[in-house]
């Protein structure tokens, strides 16, 4: 019911919050050099893919962590008006209805009344929450995006600078992604529950999809 402090950012970043990054700046990057081939497919220039590829990472990473912090702030601003309203509220019941509102539905189906207004009275004699603001672990977390990011550019281009061939080098660079893209969805799968392999076939899919529209549409 607090607002977040920064438990939840101590580790800077939740592995799936990791893995979501790496997998976002594998598409970008998949995207950009997918679409560069296809444009150039006569006179592709490998100094224009590695410069244009991690430009364009950089610039994502750049925009995902303002949008990191943003998100944030609003999630402690809404903390913050929910624990004001429970505090507020006068009556038992409405108070009880906030507080199971804001908790994880099983936690909530197994909270007592009673548990409830236990809480709701802790709550009132906690002092004055002081205003939502961002800490050194947010902005931590931030710069970890951005690094990700671009980390996850490396592998992508790193055939570029040492096959001279372009066409080969742009072929194992997409095998080099796919792979990463089946990786993140293995991890993803273990930490969400599900099959791990099932998962990375299913990111295998998907980010080809979303490489394929993204080109399609104009990169």
């Amino acid at each position: 019911m607090t607002p977040t402090s920064g438990g939840a950012t101590a580790r800077v970043l939740d592995p799936i919050d990791r893995v979501s990054e790496v997998l976002f700046g594998l598409i970008m990057a998949l995207t950009f050099t997918c679409t560069l081939g296809v444009a150039t497919a006569h006179n592709m220039q490998i100094r224009t893919m590695l410069i244009g590829a991690l430009g364009c990472n950089l610039a994502w990473g750049i925009i995902d962590g303002a949008v990191f912090l943003m998100a944030r702030l609003n999630e402690r601003g809404r903390a913050l008006v929910k624990l004001r309203a429970v505090r507020a509220v006068t009556d038992g019941g409405a108070a009880r209805y906030l507080i199971a509102d804001a908790l994880p539905q099983p936690v909530a189906s197994v909270m007592r009344p009673e548990q409830l207004e236990a809480i709701w009275q802790d709550l009132r004699s906690l002092p004055e929450p002081k205003p939502s603001q961002l800490t050194k672990s947010d902005g931590l977390g931030a710069m970890a995006i951005c690094l990700l990011s671009l980390l996850s550019t490396f592998p992508v281009v790193i055939p570029f600078l040492f096959i001279t061939e372009p066409r080969t080098a742009l072929r194992v660079s997409n095998l080099i992604a796919i792979a990463m893209l089946y990786l993140c969805g293995h991890v993803l799968g273990r930490w969400a529950g599900f099959r791990p392999w099932v998962m990375g076939l299913w990111l295998v899919a998907g980010g080809a999809a979303l490489v394929g529209v993204a080109i399609v549409l104009g990169g």
